[in-house]
């Protein structure tokens, strides 16, 4: 199809959903475990809508809500209450969701540069599942769940490609911002996380077009995908002059055919029949909470602490990857910390810094979630773990050993001799050593060990003499992995490959 989207404007508003991390419900106090595995376990005559029964307000819900804001330099309302949202569907027991309407807790801020309009508070719904019979089971647990729901301003876009990335990066840094609150897991594919996507394209960019929703989209990729799905059936209808084909609607995002589909007619404000709830009661936040003491205690912004890493040497993949994992992320900051602390040059910092990224990133990471249902999985002391780099830097531990020794360390809490060690506060370089890992830079050692390796490969070194001769030193990288294998990994192959030189030459 001909690149329409040059003709025209599309214009997207997010609403975006998240489950906040909280003890107890928004209005009741069942736990907060919408994915617990026994259907109907945390329910109560509130949250179920027994005749009779008032709701009370979650404080914490209500304080994540303000950290929220502030954090992205929103403005905080004084006064703020809640109202009715009337509708029914199964699962919604009173009939009614409450929510805020008029006077939100959050109002402005940005993030990624795209402006928010709100964000409120308001209850989850609860599950429902639909069987290939004729009936629906509901499970009530997750009804009742504090829920933020954020809504953005309309953002006008030329290009289609531009604004599907707009929009899934929004949502990624809505997730990220919300992990570094500890304020909700946002973990889309678990439905703690869902995004809404208001869509309209038009001709005139002084005018919006008709406006469809396409709801609870549940990974990044649909959400890019839904977007150029709807963006272009918009386009290709005005170009087949059937623009009142476009209703103002409500559609779903399919995920195995990667298409909208229409769901149900978009109602409007009017048809919730919205008003105050008579049961809560009205807030003036800015009395019940210090909101100075509140933004004092909140974590570094995103954009510093980028900066700030960049700045460090550390690469951008590095830097996201970091950032999305939080518990990595904070055991790196101790990690860094603990090096700069230290007393070493700028650039052994810098060093130190990138080496700690790339073993936390990819071998620590891969530690945690391979061995993730082993309680026994710890963290190396960020002191050990400081040394281990160290001795990687100063050539005492080859890569493949520092690999064995994190390992080893963070995995064998239940051998009695690695209790024996902890107990003794044995040194990552202790148990190093103990573990036969520290390489070898003894050039006469090495030399026997090359020695032999010679004499098991004869044949093989005559046509290295013979290669060496015409630039080819491929066959090097045999001997230095024969070297390797004979000296259980502690030799230093950078002395192994110098002294496989010499003797050729």
């Amino acid at each position: 199809m001909e690149n329409l989207s040059e003709k025209y404007y599309i214009t997207i508003g997010l609403e975006i959903h998240a489950e906040l991390k909280t003890n107890s419900k928004m209005f009741c106090s069942c736990a907060n475990v919408p994915l617990e595995d026994s259907p109907n376990k945390n329910v109560c005559p509130i949250c179920m809508a027994h005749p009779g029964t008032l709701p009370t307000l979650n404080k914490e819900a209500i304080q994540k809500m303000i950290q929220i804001g502030l954090y992205i330099g929103a403005d905080i309302a004084n006064f703020t209450e809640w109202d009715r949202k009337h509708y029914f569907y199964p699962d919604i027991p009173k009939a009614y969701q409450l929510t805020q309407y008029k006077y939100p807790i959050v109002s402005n801020g940005k993030i990624n540069d795209w402006p928010l309009t709100r964000i409120h508070l308001e209850e989850d719904t609860a599950k429902s599942t639909h069987d290939q019979g004729n009936h629906t089971l509901i499970d009530f647990n997750r009804s009742g769940v504090p829920l933020m729901e954020l809504v953005t301003e309309p953002q006008t876009f030329e290009d289609i490609e531009v604004a599907a990335k707009a929009c899934s990066d929004f949502a990624k840094e809505l997730q990220l911002i919300l992990r570094t609150l500890d304020a909700s897991e946002a973990e889309m594919s678990k439905g703690q996380m869902r995004i809404e996507v208001n869509l309209s394209v038009t001709k005139d960019k002084n005018k919006y077009g008709t406006k469809v929703e396409v709801k609870n989209i549940n990974s990044f990729k649909s959400v890019e995908d839904s977007v150029r799905y709807e963006a272009k059936r918009h386009i290709e209808l005005n170009e087949a002059g059937k623009k009142d084909e476009i209703v103002q609607e409500t559609r779903g995002f399919e995920e195995n055919k990667r298409i909208t589909v229409p769901q149900r007619k978009k109602e409007s404000a009017n048809d919730y029949k919205y008003f105050p709830d008579p049961d809560l009661p009205k807030l003036y936040l800015h009395s019940l909470f210090n909101l100075k003491e509140i933004e004092e205690d909140l974590p570094e912004k995103l954009p510093k602490i980028r900066q700030n890493l960049k700045e460090a040497g550390v690469k951008d993949d590095y830097i996201e990857l970091l950032l999305n994992n939080t518990i990595l992320f904070k055991y790196f900051d101790k990690v860094k910390e603990e090096i700069e602390n230290r007393d070493f040059d700028k650039e052994k910092i810098n060093q130190l810094i990138n080496l700690s990224v790339n073993y936390i990133s990819v071998d620590v990471s891969a530690i945690l979630q391979k061995e993730s249902e082993n309680s026994l999985v710890h963290f190396i002391d960020e002191e050990d773990f400081v040394e281990i780099m160290e001795m990687i830097l100063n050539k005492e531990l080859s890569s493949r050993g520092a690999k064995d020794l994190i390992l080893f360390i963070m995995t064998e809490l239940s051998n009695e001799k690695m209790l024996e060690m902890a107990e003794n506060d044995m040194s990552a370089r202790e148990i190093a050593e103990m573990k036969g890992l520290i390489q070898k830079n003894d050039k006469e050692s090495l030399e026997k060990i090359i020695d032999t390796v010679i004499a098991n490969n004869l044949d093989q070194f005559k046509e290295l003499e013979e290669q060496i001769k015409t630039g080819n030193e491929k066959l090097i990288m045999f001997f230095v992995g024969q070297a390797m294998k004979e000296s259980k990994g502690s030799g230093n192959p950078q002395m192994f490959t110098e002294i496989i030189k010499e003797k050729i030459l």
